[in-house]
């Protein structure tokens, strides 16, 4: 069983995914976590410090998620990018197009609000980034993807449209965008 300050990291992050940052209150988190008042202000010293949290938290996670799939010896590095879109897409339609990224989520709705946020997200994002570029790279060095192609400067292209297909589908609570950007970033930019 989880010690308390994961359980409440847990369940904020949960409701954080479903309602936002902003219209989460501390209230609602501990009851879910099912915890007292007082638990929440012996981890937190606010619920800032416990926004940056759920953020680390969420990001640990979500970096080993994607090394899973971009370390994987089993399958050449552009079809490591494939399988990890391919199985967002499914997990994303398992949830009916309702959560999408929390990191996207909380950058849409905290960058202009806390600088604190904003670079810590930022940072996340140029992580993510980073694996996107390294296996562009490893791609290039077996002939899979041009030479002429920026492996950095392309991860950087594929994480945005990446971010922006992913709040395309909730918004139309449909895959087809996100099936769309794998076919043509497959098809068309990711050919050798």
């Amino acid at each position: 069983m989880p010690d308390k300050k994961t359980e409440i990291i847990e369940q904020g992050t949960e409701l954080i995914a479903m309602n936002g940052y902003n219209a989460t209150g501390i209230e609602a988190i501990l009851r879910r976590a099912g915890v007292p008042k007082g638990s929440f202000y012996h981890y937190f010293s606010s619920k800032e410090d416990f926004g940056l949290a759920v953020i680390d938290q969420f990001a640990e996670q979500y970096e080993t998620k994607l090394d899973s799939f971009f370390n994987d010896p089993k399958f050449p590095p552009l079809e490591r990018i494939r399988n990890y879109f391919e199985q967002s897409l499914k997990q994303m339609t398992d949830n009916q197009f309702t959560k999408g990224c929390l990191i996207g989520n909380l950058g849409q709705e905290l960058a202009d609000q806390n600088e604190r946020f904003r670079e810590r997200l930022e940072t996340i994002f140029q992580q993510w980034k980073d694996r996107f570029a390294l296996c562009l790279s490893q791609a290039q060095q077996r002939g899979e993807l041009s030479s002429a192609l920026q492996p950095d400067g392309l991860a950087d292209f594929i994480l945005a449209a990446w971010e922006g297909v992913i709040l395309r589908a909730k918004v139309m609570k449909s895959p087809d965008s996100i099936r769309n950007f794998i076919d043509t970033l497959f098809t068309t930019v990711l050919r050798p």
